[in-house]
């Protein structure tokens, strides 16, 4: 009699703020379901934004095996359609080891684009974006008004690396940029994924977690790091000189505040960015919400999302 063939593992996926405590999480489930962890955040991809990021240390990383950690030169760009090419290989990777991946990270859009696919919008155009992010933005931004008013009324004014790829897909394939997110935008209706959970914590105590980073970050040599990172081009990636507190301390570097205003603004950034991604995974998945704090710790909530995990498995 031949023995039943083994079920593939099942990909975990473990979403939420910033410092709410994910990556412990992450660690303590590869542990318990025999797992590797594969990295959703759009700085760690990147090599030498280490102590901005957050990155998990090397002791880590030879306890648990990571993907999706150091796989990007700042030379390099890197999008959501390098994230869900790197990030498929992975799974298939860990999956044929007979391990479960475990998805985590906070970059949203990464999640979506992996879960609910890219929709039709089409790759990078080297010559148009260097031609786009040469343009003032005030330019950009009428271009953007005139072909695109609902895009327009959505994105981030401020934000220059979106709206020149809002400008560069309508250049590219002649359609409103909106139109072709459409699928993402059709209902409003949350889509539920199995295995997808979300850590969060009461906001007084996110805000204590996010500043005593923000001071580790600057113990640890963020300033040091920052000015390496200068000298090997990283004010020239639009995206990694978008991560808040690279970008802060690279104001700083030049003259635009001192160092205790740097750390101040920078804890406030933090803890905006956590109420947006809070925002972001309330209002694209239907999570299980899991309350980390004094009565419920991360081993506990392990226990949990393992007991879900190995029920799911056997269902």
């Amino acid at each position: 009699m031949s023995a039943e063939p083994a079920q593939t593992p099942l990909p975990v996926f473990i979403a939420g703020p910033t410092a709410s405590g994910k990556s412990a999480l992450a660690l303590a489930l590869a542990e318990r379901l025999n797992g590797e962890i594969i990295s959703v955040d759009s700085m760690q991809v990147y090599r030498g934004l280490d102590i901005g990021t957050a990155k998990p240390t090397p002791a880590e990383r030879d306890t648990v095996r990571h993907h999706l950690i150091d796989v990007a030169e700042l030379s390099e760009p890197f999008d959501a359609a390098k994230f869900c090419e790197l990030a498929r290989a992975a799974t298939s990777e860990i999956q044929a080891r007979g391990k479960a991946p475990i998805f985590c990270g906070g970059t949203g859009l990464y999640f979506k684009a992996f879960l609910e696919g890219l929709g039709e919008a089409p790759p990078s155009d080297e010559q148009l974006r260097t031609e786009l992010e040469q343009t003032p933005l005030e330019e950009l931004l009428r271009e953007l008004q005139s072909k695109d008013p609902i895009t327009f009324e959505q994105v981030d004014r401020q934000n220059s690396r979106r709206v020149v790829r809002a400008l560069e897909v309508i250049r590219l394939t002649g359609k409103p940029f909106s139109e072709q997110r459409s699928a993402w935008q059709k209902t409003t209706e949350k889509k539920p994924a199995p295995n997808f959970f979300g850590l969060q914590r009461e906001p007084a105590d996110l805000h204590e977690r996010i500043n005593r980073r923000v001071d580790q970050m600057f113990a640890k040599g963020l300033v040091v790091e920052t000015e390496r990172l200068l000298k090997a081009g990283l004010d020239q990636n639009k995206t990694a000189m978008q991560a808040i507190g690279y970008r802060q301390v690279v104001e700083h570097l030049r003259g635009e505040r001192n160092l205790p205003e740097t750390v101040d603004v920078i804890k406030i950034k933090t803890r905006q960015y956590a109420k947006r991604q809070m925002t972001w995974f309330r209002g694209q998945f239907e999570l299980q919400w899991l309350v980390v704090g004094q009565d419920k710790s991360i081993q506990q909530i392990t226990e949990t999302i393992g007991s879900v995990f190995v029920s799911r498995k056997g269902a």
